[in-house]
C-alpha cells in the first residue's frame, strides 16, 4: 500500500494489538483488533478494527497506525493503515522497565539503569542506528548480542515494510522483496536499490531509478548506468526472442532509458565505459560482436553438453533385438489397427534405436501415430506394462510431457498414459527465474517423450536437459514451422538445423488427406502459397470478406449460428493476433462477453483491471500456477464468485473459484492478474490446442503481427471446422512475410561440440593457462574448438585490451586470447583459486 504523502488528510490511532484475526503469511496482510489509546478522530468505542500490510506485530504491544477511518460494506467502520510503527516507551522509566523485561534476556534491571543513564531517552533509537554506541558501556558480549538482536527483531522487519510501502511498493512485492534481501533490505533500498531492478522480477530500471533519486544517486552514478545497460539487453533479448543482443543496441537503448527516466544528459562514452564495467562483472557475456544475458550464454553449452552426454552412451540393443525391429513394429500396427507408412515405420525404429531422437512434421503427418507407435513399441522391447495400476507415480518406466496443460491433456488423451506439464515434471514453479539457480531434481523412467518442443524456450529446455539422466532415451516432436516460443531462442528449429542429431522430418499427409481442406490449406501457407481456393467455401471451411470495423458483427453472427447448431461454447475459439483495436482481442472479448454471459440482477460480478467477470465466463490462464496444477494456456470457467461482504466469508477477501478442466481453485483478488477472458484469445496463447472450429479475423490492422508462422500456427489449430474472415490482402501479407529468424547460437554451440559420425577431429588437450600463455605469444592459431569468445579481425594497432572506445567503434572482443576455454574452465579456475585463498587464509 502507498503512504499518503498528504499529511493533512492522515488520521493517526495509537493503540495495543488485542487479537490477530487473520494473517496472510504470504505479503504480511492482517485483520487486527486494537484497544484504542489515542487517535486524531473521533471514535467513541474502546476497540477498533485495523486492516493493513504489517509484518511482525505482537498481541499485547502498543503501535502508532497512519491512515483512513472507512466503511466496510458488512463490518462497518475500520481503519485501513497505510503505515505503522511500534510505539517505544519515551520516559526513562518506561525505557528501562522495556529493555529489562523478558524480550532482553541477560539485561536485566541494572544494565538497563546504566544503558539509560549513558546514552538517555534516544537510547533506543541510538543503538538501532550506530550499534557502537554500544561499546562505551562495556557491556558482555551476550548482553550486546542480545540487545541487538531483539531490538532489530522487533523493529528491522518492521521497518523494512514501513519503508517499502513509503516508497509505494504493494504487499506482494514488498514481501518478495523482503524474502529475497532479508535483514540487508534496507541496506540494499539505501545503497543501491538498482538491485531491485536486476534481481526482482517485477521491478523495472524506471521504478528502481525513482528510489535512488529520492536517494540523491547522481545521474552519472555508475551503478545508474550498469543498471540501464543491463535492463537494455534484457528487453531486447525478452521482446525479441533473441538470445543475444549488439553493442549499438544496447547503447542506444540504454541512453534513451537513461535520458527518458531523468532529464540529464550523459556522454556516448561513460555509457560505453560502464557496458565495460558490465562485462566484466560478469552479469553480461561478450562474445565477437554478440552481448549475452549470462544465463542465457551458459545455457546454450550447457544444452549442448547436455546433449552430447546424452549420445555419447548409446542404446543398449542386442543384434537379436536390432534385427526383431521391422517385425516388433508390424505387430504394434496391427495391434493399434493401423497401417504405418515408410517414413513412420522409420521413425519408430530410429527412435527405439537412439538415446536422442529429434521428430518434427506438419499437421495430419501422424506424429500423434508414430507417438503411440513409440509407447507401444518400447513397451514391447523392453517387456514393460503399460498399466499406470502397477506402478508408482514416480516409477512409471515411460513419461509424456508437454509445455501447456492443453497439449499434456491431448497426450494424455491420445496415448492413454499419464501425461504432465515440464514444469510440474521438472516441480518449477511459476515464480522461478532463469537465475533461481541449478536444480538437484533427475528423473526417473527410461523414456522420455515431450510433444509441442516448438513451444519450448532455451530456460525451460536447459532446466529439462538437466534433469534427463544418460540412461533415459529422449524423444523430441514438434512442428517447426508453428510460431517459435514465447521465451528467448528457437530452441527445436536449431536442434533440427544439426544434421549431427538423429531425426525425421515427416512430409507425406496421413490424416484426412482426401477430405480434410483445412489441412491443405496449412501446408500450402507453409510453403509460403494461398491456394485459389482460400477465399471461396469449403465443406469445413468458410471466407467472409469484411473490413475491421466489421469483426465484431461478423463473429457474433457466426458464434449465433454455431450456438443454433447446438455447437458447445468449449468447441469454439476465436483467434487474434492483437489486443488493442477494433478488431483486438480485448474489444472481442467484451463484446462476446457481451453477447454470450450478459450482466444480470441475479448475478454476481466482479471488476478488476478493467475486467468485469461473472459466473459462466470463459477465462484464461497466463502464468505456470504448479501449485493448482493450473499452467499457462489453460482454459477453464468461473464457477463461483465470493464477495467480501459474505456472511460465510470469513477471511472477508474477494474470491473467484475457477474450473480447468474438472480442476477447480479459487483464486484470491491478488491472482486475478493470472487470469483473461477468454472468449477471444491469441495466436500465441492457442499453440498446444486445438478445437473444433476455429474463428479467425484477419485484416490489415493487423499489420505489423503478420507473418506466415502466425498464420500457419492459427489454421492448424481447427480439428475440424475453420472460418477465416477480413481482409485477403491481410491474408496475403501474412503469407508472404516470413518472420525474422531469432538471433541464437545454440546450433554453432552444438556444432563445436557434437561432431558428425566420420568427421571426429582429436584435439590436443590443453590447460587454460598453457592455452592463455600459448595464444597470447601467437603459438596457437584460433581454434574452432569450443571457446567462450569466436575470433574478432584483432585491431590494427596491436591493441587487445578491452576500451570504450572500441566498444563505440564496434570492436569489442574483451576476451581476446582465451579461444577454447569454455564456462566450465572459467568454473574450474575460480574454484581453483578460492581453494587457494582459502588455504592461505587458513595457514
Amino acid at each position: 500500500m502507498m503512504a499518503i504523502n498528504d499529511s493533512a488528510s492522515e488520521q493517526k490511532l495509537v493503540g495495543k494489538i488485542q487479537a490477530i484475526f487473520f494473517e496472510n503469511q504470504e505479503n504480511f496482510y492482517k485483520v487486527i483488533q486494537v484497544k484504542v489509546s489515542n487517535s486524531s478522530f473521533k471514535w467513541d468505542e474502546d476497540q477498533i478494527v485495523v486492516t493493513g500490510n504489517f509484518a511482525e506485530v505482537n498481541e499485547g504491544e502498543e503501535y502508532q497506525f497512519s491512515g483512513k477511518l472507512v466503511e466496510h460494506p458488512r463490518y462497518g467502520q475500520q481503519f485501513q493503515a497505510n503505515n505503522y510503527q511500534s510505539q517505544l516507551p519515551t520516559t526513562r522509566t518506561g525505557i528501562i522497565n522495556y529493555l529489562a523485561g523478558e524480550n532482553f534476556p541477560g539485561i536485566g534491571q541494572r544494565t538497563a539503569e546504566k544503558i539509560v543513564a549513558q546514552l538517555g531517552d534516544q537510547a533506543i533509537e541510538k543503538i538501532l542506528a550506530d550499534e557502537n554506541v554500544l561499546k562505551q558501556l562495556n557491556l558482555k558480549p551476550k548482553q550486546q548480542q542480545s540487545l541487538l538482536e531483539n531490538l532489530r527483531s522487533d523493529n528491522g522487519m518492521q521497518q523494512v515494510v514501513i519503508e517499502l510501502n513509503h516508497f509505494g511498493f504493494g504487499n506482494q512485492l514488498t514481501a518478495t522483496i523482503y524474502n529475497h534481501f532479508r535483514e540487508k533490505t534496507l541496506d540494499v533500498l539505501h545503497q543501491d536499490p538498482y538491485r531491485l531492478a536486476l534481481e526482482i522480477n517485477g521491478i523495472g530500471f524506471k521504478r528502481a531509478d525513482q528510489i535512488a533519486e529520492q536517494m540523491e544517486l547522481a545521474a552519472d552514478d555508475p551503478k545508474r548506468l550498469q543498471a540501464a545497460l543491463y535492463q537494455s539487453v534484457f528487453d531486447s533479448c525478452y521482446t525479441s526472442g533473441n538470445i543475444y543482443t549488439d553493442a549499438e543496441t544496447v547503447l542506444e537503448q540504454a541512453m534513451s532509458l537513461l535520458l527518458n527516466s531523468r532529464r540529464v544528459s550523459l556522454s556516448d562514452q561513460q555509457v560505453a565505459e560502464q557496458l565495460v564495467a558490465l562485462a566484466s562483472s560478469g552479469r553480461i557475456v561478450v562474445e565477437d560482436h554478440r552481448i549475452y544475458l549470462r544465463y542465457y550464454y551458459e545455457a546454450e553449452w550447457k544444452i549442448a553438453e547436455n546433449l552430447k552426454n546424452l549420445l555419447t552412451k548409446k542404446v543398449d540393443l542386442s543384434a537379436e533385438q536390432l534385427e526383431a525391429l521391422p517385425k516388433l513394429v508390424d505387430q504394434i500396427a496391427s495391434q493399434l489397427q493401423i497401417s504405418y507408412g515408410v517414413e513412420q515405420a522409420k521413425a519408430i525404429g530410429q527412435a527405439l534405436q537412439n538415446r536422442l531422437f529429434l521428430l518434427t512434421g506438419g499437421p495430419g503427418t501422424g506424429k500423434t501415430t508414430i507417438i503411440n507407435g513409440i509407447v507401444a513399441s518400447f513397451a514391447a522391447l523392453h517387456d514393460l506394462s503399460l498399466d499406470p495400476n502397477e506402478y508408482s507415480d514416480e516409477d512409471f518406466p515411460i513419461l509424456l510431457a508437454a509445455p501447456t496443460g492443453r497439449a499434456a491433456k491431448k497426450m494424455k488423451e491420445t496415448t492413454g498414459l499419464p501425461a504432465a506439464t515440464i514444469h510440474r515434471l521438472l516441480g518449477l514453479n511459476g515464480s522461478d527465474a532463469p537465475e533461481s539457480g541449478e536444480q538437484d531434481l533427475t528423473l526417473s523412467g527410461q523414456l522420455l517423450i515431450v510433444d509441442e518442443m516448438s513451444m519450448v524456450d532455451t530456460e525451460l529446455f536447459n532446466k529439462l536437459l538437466a534433469a534427463v539422466p544418460p540412461s533415459m532415451q529422449l524423444v523430441l516432436v514438434g512442428d517447426q514451422d508453428q510460431l517459435p516460443s514465447v521465451g528467448p531462442g528457437r530452441v527445436f528449429a536449431d536442434l533440427l538445423a544439426c544434421s549431427q542429431l538423429p531425426q525425421i522430418r515427416l512430409n507425406k499427409i496421413y490424416r484426412q488427406q482426401k477430405t480434410s481442406s483445412i489441412i491443405s490449406l496449412a501446408h500450402a501457407i507453409k510453403q509460403g502459397k494461398l491456394p485459389d481456393t482460400t477465399f471461396k467455401n469449403q465443406p469445413d471451411r468458410s471466407f467472409i470478406a469484411c473490413q475491421a470495423n466489421q469483426i465484431q458483427v461478423a463473429v457474433q453472427q457466426i458464434i449465433t449460428h454455431a450456438q443454433k447448431k447446438q455447437l458447445p461454447l468449449s468447441d469454439i475459439q476465436i483467434l487474434a493476433p492483437m489486443y488493442r483495436g477494433s478488431a483486438g482481442i480485448d474489444h472481442l472479448n467484451q463484446v462476446l462477453q457481451q453477447l454470450l454471459n450478459p450482466p444480470s440482477s441475479s448475478s454476481k460480478e466482479v471488476i478488476f483491471n478493467q475486467q468485469h467477470f461473472r459466473i459462466g465466463d470463459k477465462v484464461l490462464h497466463l502464468v505456470n500456477s504448479p501449485e493448482f496444477n493450473v499452467f499457462n494456456g489453460d482454459l477453464g470457467r468461473i464457477t463461483g464468485i465470493i464477495l467480501a461482504k459474505e456472511k460465510d466469508n470469513e477471511d472477508h477477501q474477494d474470491k473467484l473459484v475457477l474450473d480447468f478442466d474438472g480442476n477447480q481453485v479459487t483464486y484470491l483478488r491478488k491472482d486475478w492478474l493470472k487470469i483473461k477472458l477468454a472468449y477471444c484469445i491469441s495466436i500465441h496463447k492457442a499453440q498446444g490446442s486445438e478445437f473444433k472450429l476455429v474463428i479467425l479475423p484477419l485484416v490489415r490492422q493487423y499489420r505489423r503481427m503478420l507473418n506466415r508462422n502466425l498464420l500457419y500456427t492459427a489454421v492448424t489449430r481447427a480439428k475440424s471446422l475453420l472460418v477465416l474472415l477480413g481482409e485477403p490482402v491481410a491474408y496475403q501479407e501474412a503469407v508472404a512475410h516470413l518472420a525474422v529468424n531469432r538471433q541464437t547460437s545454440l546450433q554453432q554451440r552444438i556444432g563445436e561440440l557434437i561432431k558428425p559420425i566420420g568427421k571426429v577431429k582429436k584435439q590436443t588437450e590443453l590447460t587454460l593457462e598453457t592455452k592463455v600463455v600459448a595464444e597470447e605469444k601467437g603459438a596457437l592459431k584460433p581454434s574452432s574448438a569450443k571457446k567462450d569468445v569466436t575470433e574478432l579481425d584483432a585491431p590494427k594497432d596491436g591493441n587487445f585490451r578491452l576500451t570504450a572506445e572500441l566498444i563505440v567503434d564496434g570492436q569489442i572482443d574483451p576476451l581476446i586470447g582465451m579461444n577454447g576455454i569454455t564456462p566450465t574452465d572459467f568454473q574450474q579456475v575460480i574454484n581453483c583459486q578460492d581453494q587457494t585463498r582459502m588455504d592461505i587464509e587458513n595457514s
